[in-house]
Parts: structure tokens; C-alpha cells; sequence
């Protein structure tokens, strides 16, 4: 027997290990399976490399609970350890031999298969445990089984012990404030959750934990649209189907696996981030993928799995250098190929799909530059026919209708056609065309594109009246004098005096088929408030931007001309408090009492 202190560079490595070192303390039981993993995976790499002869066996890693005892015990039949290696790996902690194994069988195997850590991964056994003990048989049989015990502090007891079955079997005497760990279901949970892929046999009650191979090694050629759809609702059950997938799997200048999903397009996209898991050898890590892809494609779903990522000791935090860099910009290439493939090939599907896609693809070129080179040629606009186009397109199917007098192309939108239809018929009347534009990122991304496409401009449809909208040469004369659009003026602000809203109140002489009364935005005000009420942010001068409304009287309408020549005040009054309450209605500002009033007004002018 050999007693000793561990070799660390502190006094005491227990209290680091239980408060600093793992945030989360289930990820003792996937550190020390996925340590059971590597051992297995190393003595079949052996094997394969004819370096050791024998039987492999049933390679089932077995974990279990004695409730009474108050011990976890996880065993595998893997490579185990001599003496002279739990001097090495254990005793001397955060000492790694996965690199050096690496190295000597780089060129006899698979690297992914035999990447594993000693050191720091096993004791994360002491945050749940007051006490640790294991059994060993190496694979050289000529090498005597040894036991190793700790109590928790830097000192241990090695002790050589009769003959064992090969490999590892670690013994857990779980601490008084971890007995949670002895629930037979938060151990199946923490085995899910984190091997239900790993690449050999778990088992747990009788039971095998996990599921393998898993889908994403297997070559896409392999597997079917069922394969990949019976996966997705293995990962999220109960949603809905998904658009399409995306197969990963690449191994130069890298290694990385995978499988991306599409969903449908939700209101609550931000409550749907976090779907990505992320797995190093089969073996979860997190769902936290944001400094391995691009923020917008953290909408996507699925799976990528990759031993080229850098994670610190406890496998839970990714670190920044140039093989995540590398690995981002391969997943964002390959989503970017993916769609590019489908518009290319099966267009009436792309746009069939759109409604869903686009949010997705213009949130992708608010937030990566890059991307906008990629996916400019298969950005589409809808309109309100329901008919796409790419932009290109687009501009030349309103070139000869939208441009103006200063020959700037102006594309005319709506966020709601429901609610500004009487907008949209008067575009529709001078021909115009109308694209949608209703979800929340719109306003965004109409600012992005038009700092990208030159002599354009995007204006909604309530923006302005319409024959200022879109500007010619042609000016039409009002009927009214300068003194009548004056009074006319002064009638309709009179009805506003005391009312918190900030109207704009002017008159403009446009065509007599056009509304009497118009209540519009300025584009840039409009946009900006909005864009800033959907960032929670404020202006530059500390506040939100003011909702201000331009009320435009059409000076040639026959009714401006009868509120001027009617000579009863009161009439003047109802009607123009009449016209007036249609405007805001028109814009959704009639509410309350002011509602009520109108609909009353209404109904006495039937009887």
C-alpha cells in the first residue's frame, strides 16, 4: 500500500472543484461516464491497432445506486489503470493523458473516437462526495489491480488488491447535501440529458440509456426524410414539422457533425433561442451556442457536435480562437448553400416556405454582413397579391409605375392590410404596387437595405397622402383660396384643442376622389419610434420619440368646401368633427368615449 498527498498547486483543490469549477452540480455524473467513454473507446482503438488481442467482451458501462449505502457506482470493462497510471492521471491532478494518447495513435484511427480527459473530469466525483474510491485492471494483465480511496482532502491511499475484471469501477459516498443524487429518477434524467448518444452502451436499472450510433454520424445517404423528422421529435417533442434540414459533416481543417432544422416562423422567436445542443464526442456540453454560430442562426434547432472545440476543465464554457471562428463561418456557409440550393432548384417550394424563412434570412442580414452577399439573391419581397420576387426583380416590375421626379424607386408597403386598405386602395387606384411588410424586425431591415440599394426608398403606405408619396412634375391647383384653406385650417384645430395627441393640421390640394381628410406619419419619425419602442431603447435626447400624425385636408374634396361655405357654425362643426373622428378612426386613434361618440353620430344620422 502507498499513501500520499496529491500533487496540486494548491492546499486544497476540494472547495475550488465544488464552488468555482462546475457551475452545475449534476455534470459529476457526465464527467465521469463520459471518462468510462473515453476509457472504452481507447481499448478498442487498441484492438483495432492489433495492440491488444484479447476478447473485447460487453463493453456496457453500468451505473447504479445503493440508496441505502448512499453510494453511485459507474463501471466500465474500458482500458483501465496500472499503478504507474493513476500516479500519472489521478494523483497528479489537471495533468491530461488524452493528448499524449492522441499523439501515439493519430495516424492508426479516427481522432474523435479516442479524445478523452483525465485529471479535473474525475474529481468532479468530490462535489457530490464525502468520499471517492475506485478499482482498477489494466488491460495488461500483467499489471496487478489496484484501489485507490480519498476522503476529500490532498491526501490518498493506493493500495495494490487481488485480481479484477479489466477496467474501472468508481464508488461514490455521497455527501449528506447531495442525497438528491440518490433518486434513481434525477440520475436517469442526468444520464439522458447528458449520454443518450454517447457511442457505448449505458445502462441504468436495466435499462440502455442511450440510443446508437446517433443520427448525425451516419452519411446522409444513409438515412431517409423519416430518419431526420422521427430525430427532430426525438429532440423537441410535440412541434410542429420543420421546413428542412440541414446534414453537417466535414473533418478538414476541422471535425464537425450535425444536424440543423428550420422551424416555422414564431412571434416569440426570442423564447425559441437555446435550441441548438452542442455535444463534444457524443456527449452534451450545452445549449449555448452563441459563440460558436452566428446570432441569428441561434434560431435554428438541432445539433452539432464537435471534438475541435475548446472547452475549459469542465467542459461547460466555450473558449474564443480560430477553430470556432473557422466552425461558425462553415455552419453559416453551409445554411447560406442550403437555401441558395433550394431557390435555385425548387423555387415555387422556396417561396411556398417563405413566410417562415424570410424572418430568418432578414434577421441574418440585419446581423452578419457577410451574409447579405449570400443571401441578397434569394431574398424575396412579397406583395399584397401574395406574388415574391428577389429584389432585382422587383425594381423592375415597378421601374415604369414608382419613380419619381427625382427618379428615386419608391417601394410602397404595408405593416397591415387589414387595418390600411383605404391607403392601399388609393396606391392601387394610381396603380401602384404594395408590398407587406409585418413582422417585427421590418423596420430594421427596410433602414438596412436601403443604406445597400442606391435610389430607393421605402415608404409606407400611410406615410404621406398619396399623390406625395411618389412625386411628379404634375401639381394639381386648389379650389380654395389662401384665406378659405386657412379658415379651413383653423376649423379642424379648433376640434383639437385640450386632446393629447400631437396633430399636424394643413391642407393640400389633391385629387376630389381622394379622402377628405388623411391622417399620416412622416416615415423617418415613424420608423425611428418604432424601432426604438422594439429595442426598449430611447432617443438621443432621453425619451421615446413623439407619435406625431399629420392631418392633410384635401382642399379640392366637395365636403372642405362645404364645412367653408356652410354659414351654420354648429353644422361646420359636426361635419368636420365627423370627417376628422373617420380619419383617426382609420388609424385605430378612436378609442373611449371618442368612439362612442362617433358610433352614436353615426346612428342618429341613419334615423
Amino acid at each position: 500500500m502507498k499513501q500520499g498527498n496529491l500533487s496540486v498547486h494548491t492546499e486544497n483543490i476540494f472547495p475550488i472543484i465544488k464552488k468555482f469549477l462546475y457551475s452545475d452540480h449534476e455534470i459529476f455524473l457526465r464527467e465521469l461516464v463520459s471518462n468510462a467513454v473515453d476509457a472504452t473507446q481507447k481499448l478498442k482503438t487498441l484492438a483495432s491497432s492489433s495492440e491488444f488481442n484479447e476478447d473485447l467482451g460487453d463493453l456496457t458501462i453500468e451505473v447504479s445506486v445503493d440508496k441505502e449505502a448512499k453510494t453511485i457506482t459507474i463501471a466500465d470493462k474500458g482500458i483501465g489503470m496500472s499503478a504507474e497510471d493513476v500516479e500519472k492521471y489521478i494523483n497528479q491532478i489537471a495533468f491530461s493523458g488524452a493528448e499524449e494518447f492522441v499523439q501515439k495513435y493519430a495516424d492508426k484511427t479516427e481522432g474523435n473516437a479516442i479524445i478523452g480527459h483525465f485529471g479535473l473530469g474525475f474529481y468532479s466525483a468530490f462535489m457530490v462526495a464525502k468520499e471517492v474510491s475506485f478499482t482498477s485492471q489494466s488491460y495488461k494483465s500483467e499489471n496487478p489491480s489496484v484501489q485507490w480511496d480519498c476522503n476529500g482532502n490532498i491526501e490518498y491511499t493506493l493500495t495494490e488488491i487481488d485480481k479484477r475484471d479489466r477496467g474501472t469501477t468508481i464508488t461514490l459516498h455521497v455527501s449528506e447535501d447531495s442525497l438528491e443524487f440518490l433518486e434513481d429518477f434525477k440520475i436517469e434524467a442526468i444520464l439522458k440529458k447528458y449520454g443518450s448518444f454517447l457511442p457505448i452502451p449505458i445502462k441504468f436499472k436495466d435499462n440502455i440509456i442511450n440510443e446508437n450510433p446517433p443520427i448525425w454520424t451516419k452519411k446522409p445517404s444513409e438515412l431517409t426524410d423519416e430518419d431526420y423528422q422521427k430525430f427532430y421529435e426525438q429532440l423537441y417533442p410535440f412541434s410542429e414539422k420543420p421546413l428542412f434540414h440541414i446534414h453537417l459533416n466535414i473533418d478538414y481543417p476541422f471535425n464537425l457533425t450535425g444536424i440543423l432544422y428550420f422551424p416555422k416562423w414564431k412571434e416569440s422567436y426570442d423564447l425559441n433561442r437555446s435550441k441548438i445542443q452542442l455535444y463534444s464526442n457524443n456527449v452534451f456540453i450545452t445549449d449555448d451556442v452563441k459563440d460558436i454560430v452566428p446570432e441569428y442562426l441561434t434560431l435554428l434547432h438541432g445539433v452539432i457536435d464537435s471534438p475541435d472545440i475548446p472547452l475549459n476543465v469542465s467542459r461547460s464554457y466555450l473558449q474564443s480562437d480560430g477553430n470556432v471562428k473557422k466552425i461558425s463561418g462553415y455552419i453559416s456557409k453551409k445554411v447560406s448553400d442550403k437555401l441558395a440550393e433550394i431557390f435555385k432548384n425548387d423555387r415555387p417550394q422556396f417561396e411556398e416556405k417563405w413566410d417562415d424563412l424570410g424572418f430568418f434570412i432578414k434577421y441574418g442580414i440585419l446581423a452578419d454582413e457577410k451574409f447579405w452577399e449570400k443571401a441578397k439573391d434569394y431574398l424575396l419581397v412579397k406583395n399584397i397579391e401574395d406574388k415574391k420576387f428577389t429584389i432585382p426583380e422587383y425594381e423592375e416590375f415597378i421601374q415604369a409605375s414608382q419613380k419619381d421626379k427625382n427618379d428615386t424607386l419608391n417601394i410602397l408597403y404595408t405593416n397591415d392590410p387589414q387595418s390600411q386598405d383605404t391607403y392601399i386602395t388609393s396606391a392601387q387606384r394610381k396603380g401602384y404596387d404594395v408590398l407587406i411588410f409585418d413582422q417585427p424586425i421590418d423596420n430594421h431591415f427596410i433602414q438596412s437595405l436601403e443604406s445597400k440599394l442606391t435610389q430607393i426608398r421605402f415608404k409606407r403606405i400611410d406615410s404621406d397622402v398619396i399623390d406625395k408619396l411618389i412625386e411628379h412634375d404634375v401639381n394639381l391647383e386648389s379650389i380654395l383660396s389662401k384665406e378659405e384653406e386657412e379658415s379651413l385650417v383653423k376649423v379642424f384645430q379648433d376640434l383639437n384643442i385640450g386632446q393629447a395627441e400631437k396633430f399636424n393640421f394643413k391642407t393640400e390640394a389633391l385629387s376630389p376622389e381622394d379622402m377628405p381628410i388623411s391622417l399620416t406619419q412622416n416615415e423617418f419619425m415613424r420608423r425611428m419610434t418604432e424601432m426604438s419602442k422594439l429595442s426598449g431603447g430611447s432617443n438621443m435626447f432621453g425619451g421615446g420619440f413623439p407619435m406625431n400624425y399629420d392631418v392633410v385636408i384635401n382642399s379640392n374634396h366637395p365636403l372642405s368646401k362645404k364645412i367653408i361655405d356652410d354659414k351654420n357654425e354648429e353644422d361646420k362643426v359636426r361635419l368636420a368633427t365627423y370627417l376628422f373622428d373617420l380619419a383617426k378612426l382609420n388609424q385605430n386613434l378612436l378609442k373611449g368615449k371618442d368612439l362612442t361618440n362617433f358610433i352614436n353620430t353615426a346612428i342618429q344620422s341613419i334615423k
